[in-house]
Parts: C-alpha cells; structure tokens; sequence
C-alpha cells in the first residue's frame, strides 16, 4: 500500500513539474470578474442578462519620472474600474492604452495619439459594444490631458449613437465624501506626484520604483512662477490660468512643456518620500464607494421607467 502511495506521489509530481514547465514563466495574472479581457462569450452574454453598464478606463503611455511606469495612467485606470465591478455589475472595457500626452515627448517612451483618433476609436468601440446590447457607459478619464478629450467623446456617444454616457468625475462628484483629517496644501504636486505615487503604491505596487524617486526642481515662466501661491491655495482663477498655460507640448512656445519645466518630469515640488499606500487606498475607496452610489442611483431610475 506504501509503495502504490509512493508511487502516485512521484507520478503527481512529475506531472506537475511537467505541465508548470509547459507554461509561461512569466504570466501572473488571475481571473477578473467583469473584466472584458478575461471574460469569453458565453460570460458576456450571461452578464447582458444582469446588466447593460460599461466602464472605460481612458488613460495615457507617458513619462511619469524615474519611479512610475511609462503606462501609469493607463493601469491605474484600469484597476480603479476592476475594484468598482468587484462591487457592482459594470463591464470594464480598456479600449487604448494610449491618449494625448505631447507636452511629454522630450522623455522616451512617451506615446502621444490624436484627439480625434482618440475619439474615433472609443467611439468605434462604443458602437461594438452597442450592436451587443449595451446601453449605458461610463467614460473614466485617468489622465488630466484627455480631460476635453474624454467630455466630447460622452457628448459624441450621446448626441450620434443608441447608448447613453456620463462622465465618470462629474457623475460620481455628488456622492464623494470630504477627505477627513485633509492636509493642507503647501507645495505643488501634480503629475507624478506624492499623490499620484500614493495611487500607484496601493494599485500597482510592485511597478513602482520609489528607491529612485527624486524630488524635482522645477523652473517656471516668472509669471506662472508668481501666481503658483495661489495654485497651491486653490484660487479657482489662478489655477485655471496656470493649467491654461501650463504643461503644453514644445511646439507651442510657452516653454511649459514637462522637460522645459521640470528636472525629472514630475509636476511637483514635494518630497516623493511623503508618498503611502496607506494614502493611495485612502483616496481609492473615496472614489470607488462613490462610483458605487452612482451605480446604484442610476440602476434605480433606469428602473423606474421600465
């Protein structure tokens, strides 16, 4: 009886070894629910019978200094949308992994698309998804320079197709919770910042590299340089100048481009260092438990006319 044990254990093993060295080494990732990607037809069509809600993540390939990957936008757009279907019957459809990032293309492994390929193609996809069923979608913007980008594509949606779309930031502004205990502002912390780098930390974490995060030295036109006070405080004419101007490919002669402004692309002056995951899950939980009590308003007044 020993020897017949032994015997299956050495065969359970060599099958084992076999079938693991059969396989890539390097795939790890797991199943997700509701993830388009992962999902197969069958899996689809089973979801349609639950739900006719899309999320797409619209995010960017672009520098975010030394320590955050090229697609930082990209996958943290992504996995914000994996959590809130984790919570809610929503399908999260990445459709490009790039967006509109001139202003970054002095630092390699940028990649920067048009504003109307970037529509064209969302929409495109929208229609595909529509020709399956469905009907309501959330367009997530995870990168400030799609922002006009991604209003236009809702409006585009609405305005020429069957679906109906809302901006994810504007959708889920209601329902957000005020950040208890908030710091108050004191340096200037934008992309690839201690806020962004918090984000990554808890979404990400083994892609961010914070041993070779530096803080940046910024050099800015005088009179940006002279209304950044008010930035930083929140003044709402002051920062719309500042983001008006700020932050602009080369080609436009503003010498705000990220390389002309900054030492090593981050848009910010705070110490990397102060950067937490503890802060980055803080943030993330804000923003999905809204976008869950959007969800659930929505699904009640699409009910109540059916």
């Amino acid at each position: 009886m020993i020897r017949k044990i032994s015997t299956l254990y050495f065969v359970l093993f060599f099958l084992s070894s076999f079938l693991q060295g059969q396989t890539n080494p390097l795939w790890t990732q797991e199943k997700v629910k509701n993830y388009l990607p992962h999902m197969t037809v069958p899996e689809v069509r089973d979801f349609l019978e639950r739900s006719d809600m899309v999320i797409i993540p619209v995010g960017a390939q672009e520098q975010h200094g030394n320590h955050l990957p090229i697609g930082t936008d990209f996958i943290n757009g992504v996995e914000r949308c994996k959590l809130i279907a984790a919570e809610r019957d929503v399908l999260v459809a990445p459709i490009l992994m790039a967006g509109q990032s001139p202003y970054h293309m002095e630092f390699p492994g940028t990649i920067t698309l048009s504003a109307e390929t970037i529509v064209k193609v969302h929409l495109e996809a929208v229609e595909s998804l529509i020709r399956h069923g469905f009907r309501r979608f959330i367009i997530l913007n995870a990168h400030g320079g799609n922002t006009a980008i991604s209003t236009f594509l809702v409006d585009q949606i609405n305005q020429t197709t069957e679906g109906v779309a809302v901006v994810f930031e504007q959708a889920i502004a209601p329902f957000q919770t005020r950040e208890d205990n908030a710091e108050k502002a004191v340096h200037l912390d934008r992309h690839g910042g201690t806020n962004e780098t918090s984000n990554s930390l808890y979404l990400m974490p083994s892609l961010v590299q914070l041993d070779k995060a530096t803080p940046a030295t910024l050099t800015l036109p005088p009179h940006l340089k002279a209304m950044l006070p008010e930035v930083i405080a929140n003044e709402p004419t002051a920062k719309m100048l500042f983001l008006a101007e700020g932050l602009k490919a080369k080609e436009t002669g503003k010498k705000t481009s990220s390389a002309e402004m900054s030492s090593t692309g981050v848009w910010g002056t705070r110490d990397p260092a102060d950067s937490s995951a503890e802060r980055g899950k803080a943030a993330t939980d804000r923003i999905v438990q809204a976008a869950v009590r959007f969800i659930d308003r929505w699904n009640a007044l699409q009910k109540g006319g059916e």
